[in-house]
């Protein structure tokens, strides 16, 4: 049976961008591929969100661009994290953490 396709919270992809670029450059195509992996299939994004929050994360200073040749022979634009996109990666995993720990406790049912 094929994973359940998951809806990304607002701001979220972001996050994962962060993360999928902590260990090493790759472009847009392998981005979404990783992200795809890690889930196991059940995050499939897009194109018409990943490249405008690629573009946004640039703008911000998290991502620096570098034009590479990828591993099929193309010209393309490869993103590594900035030392702000490291600081930002930090604080959004800290965030994240305590959210879903938080929201956890809700959902856990009480022990009476």
């Amino acid at each position: 049976m094929p994973p359940e396709k998951l809806e990304l919270p607002q701001g979220t992809l972001e996050l994962l961008i962060l993360q999928t670029l902590e260990f090493e450059p790759q472009h847009g195509w392998g981005i979404s591929e990783r992200l795809n992996q890690r889930s196991l299939g059940a995050l499939q994004v897009q194109q018409g969100s990943l490249y405008p929050a690629l573009h946004r994360m640039e703008r911000r200073g998290l991502l620096s661009p570098d034009w590479r040749i990828s591993e099929n022979g193309r010209n393309a634009k490869y993103y590594k994290l900035t030392e702000g996109g490291r600081k930002e990666l930090r604080q959004q995993s800290d965030a994240w953490r305590k959210l879903t720990q938080a929201v956890t406790l809700i959902l856990t049912p009480e022990v009476r």
